[in-house]
């Protein structure tokens, strides 16, 4: 009977290669399951960020618009001191429109610019047992 190396016992306390493949699978499968749950746990802490900064920005976004539209009015009037009140009003208006398109202009470039939010520190933990797994097979 020809026994094969899979299949041999082992001998002095040492595992067979069976045993060794067996061991590394679970490991590898036991080790992308944290790495899944850990990119889980990273994605909603950012998820919750995202949605307290959200928050706060719409807020501070409508008292904005309330003091914009109060701080044009002010404007309308001290220009109405010395214009008729119709180009006063066409005065500040330009103003915004302008300010207004420089804004959307910014904000489209950083959108250009944006990336999709990624479990960067899951990513990275991956790479890192990926060659760590590379370097000990070529030893």
């Amino acid at each position: 009977m020809t026994v094969t190396p899979q299949a041999r016992p082992a001998v002095d306390g040492h595992p067979t290669t069976g045993e060794l493949v067996g061991r590394a699978t679970e490991q590898l499968s036991r080790l992308l399951r944290q790495e899944v749950a850990l990119a889980k746990v990273e994605l909603a802490e950012k998820g919750r960020r995202a949605g307290r900064g959200g928050g706060l920005l719409g807020a501070a976004g409508a008292l904005g618009y309330v003091g914009l539209i109060v701080l044009a009015g002010a404007a309308t009037a001290a220009l109405s001191l010395v214009l008729p009140v119709w180009a006063a009003a066409l005065v500040v208006a330009a103003v915004f429109f302008a300010v207004a398109a420089v804004l959307a202009a910014i904000g489209r470039g950083q959108l250009r610019r944006a990336t999709p939010p990624a479990p960067e520190q899951a990513l990275g933990s991956v790479r890192a047992d990926v060659d760590e797994i590379r370097e000990r097979a070529h030893r």
